[in-house]
């Protein structure tokens, strides 16, 4: 017998909202059978319309709200309902942040079985409005006039948007800057659908002693250069740093692997704690570094390090955490495939003048059984994967040079909560989680989980 859905597309549907869905939404349930509804909050009663139904859950929308939050609070941003950029603006800082801490211990407990795990509250962002050091937004068409800012949700079409109350003021001024700039130059803007015209993307970053703008194109030639040049510098006394980065291919990738520094320095500089770091248009860098360095405070505090430790960093990325660990360990190697990202690293590291971090290319899963072969024993392992998490393979890797402690930095609740339980099978305990807002306003939460050997 076919099981009966409770809920049709197109009706209309009175639902107690329970939680928060990991993107976010508010999640209800019409006869045991879950419906999600963005813009909606644990304990409120809504009427939501049904936009799409699937065999094991719905999605929805909210058409009135019967019995409010406490927690709701009218968001300060103008284009919030259309813009997909921002998830939770219309709730409460504070619970913002009790939200964020039930994700992390809803993960550990469902998918990793860890019943009685030590989730501490989150860390919040001491400003959680205008954080991002880093904006990327896709140009366009709309009504005849060039428009720039994030995608409405769910869909590719552009929200202008002049001052996004996440980013930081300078890459508004950019945005701003490149929207009129184009307009009086009559610069063709990139068409999604059929593949034509010239921009595609404006990236900004926002550094310690100055900004970048990186104009991304779907051509090798950028019409007007020269005088495109000349105009931003004169309306952005604050850049230093003014590329083109060539897109051709008909996909969703942001930037492509060719940049042409058409002004200025090749670099910017930012800091985390003590450290500078050199940005390049394509170097990772966390995009709130305040909290970045609350984060990377924590990491080195789980490690616990007295100075005669080696350390193993096994995503070192451009090797922000790596450096920050060697600030008291004997030894740190970082490893990481992307090879543009390890250059940047030894930069970093002579920038810094740290000597006692070694960095290489290559794959975790390769690389570490040969630092094991060559007599190097890690006695700490830290590890900030992608949202994918790590492979068993990794994570088998890491058992088996039996470091006393690992401290796994993630950007996902799921992906780390599936991680604690392999690596409890393979006898590390997951000790506490400290979960840390490193994006607020959205519904992403960052963690450092304390992992120790069993004895």
């Amino acid at each position: 017998m076919k099981h009966q859905v409770p809920v049709e597309k197109g009706k209309t549907y009175e639902l107690q909202i329970h939680t928060l869905g990991t993107s976010g939404e508010g999640v209800g349930r019409k006869d045991d059978f879950t419906v999600f509804v963005p813009g909606a909050l644990p304990g409120e009663t809504v009427r939501a319309a049904i936009d799409d139904v699937k065999k094991s859950y719905a999605r929805g929308h909210v058409v009135e709200i019967l019995k409010a939050s406490r927690d709701r609070v009218a968001p300060p941003c103008p284009i919030y309902a259309d813009c997909g950029g921002c998830q939770l603006m219309h709730m409460d800082y504070m619970a913002q942040l009790r939200a964020k801490r039930q994700q992390v211990i809803d993960a550990v407990t469902r998918i990793g079985k860890q019943k009685d795990l030590n989730v501490l509250p989150t860390i919040g962002a001491a400003t959680p409005w205008n954080y991002r050091n880093k904006m990327q937004f896709p140009i366009g068409r709309d009504k005849g006039h060039t428009v720039i800012g994030c995608f409405a949700q769910g869909s590719h079409r552009i929200i202008d948007t002049t001052d996004c109350r996440i980013q930081r003021q300078g890459n508004n001024d950019i945005v701003n800057a490149v929207r009129d700039i184009v307009e009086k130059l009559g610069i063709p803007v990139y068409h999604e659908d059929r593949h034509t015209g010239v921009l595609r993307h404006v990236v900004g970053r926002v550094g310690l002693d100055g900004d970048m703008v990186v104009l991304v194109t779907a051509t090798e030639k950028l019409p007007h250069e020269r005088e495109l040049v000349k105009l931003l510098r004169a309306r952005l006394p604050r850049v230093l740093s003014i590329h083109q980065n060539i897109q051709t291919y008909r996909n969703n990738v942001i930037l492509g692997r060719e940049t042409r520094l058409l002004w200025g320095r090749p670099t910017i500089l930012d800091r985390v704690g003590r450290l500078k770091f050199h940005i390049s248009p394509r170097s990772f860098f966390q995009v709130n570094s305040q909290q970045a360095e609350v984060l990377y405070g924590k990491a080195l505090e789980f490690a616990n390090l007295t100075g005669d430790e080696t350390v193993i960093d096994a995503y070192c990325g451009t090797g922000t955490i790596t450096l920050f660990l060697a600030q008291k360990a004997r030894q740190v190697y970082g490893i990481e495939i992307v090879k543009p990202a390890i250059q940047d690293a030894k930069k970093n590291a002579r920038d810094n003048g740290v000597k006692n971090a070694e960095f290489i290319v290559g794959d975790a899963t390769a690389v570490m059984p040969r630092l094991y072969h060559q007599g190097i024993r890690a006695d700490v392992v830290v590890v900030d994967p992608p949202r994918a998490g790590c492979t068993p393979v990794v994570l088998e890797t890491f058992a088996n040079m039996h470091p006393d402690r690992i401290v796994y930095v993630s950007c996902n609740p799921a992906s780390l909560a599936r991680d604690l339980a392999i690596l409890d099978g393979l006898g590390y305990h997951a000790e506490k989680i400290q979960p840390v807002d490193m994006f607020p306003m959205t519904s992403h939460v960052e963690s450092v989980a304390l992992i120790r050997r069993k004895k």
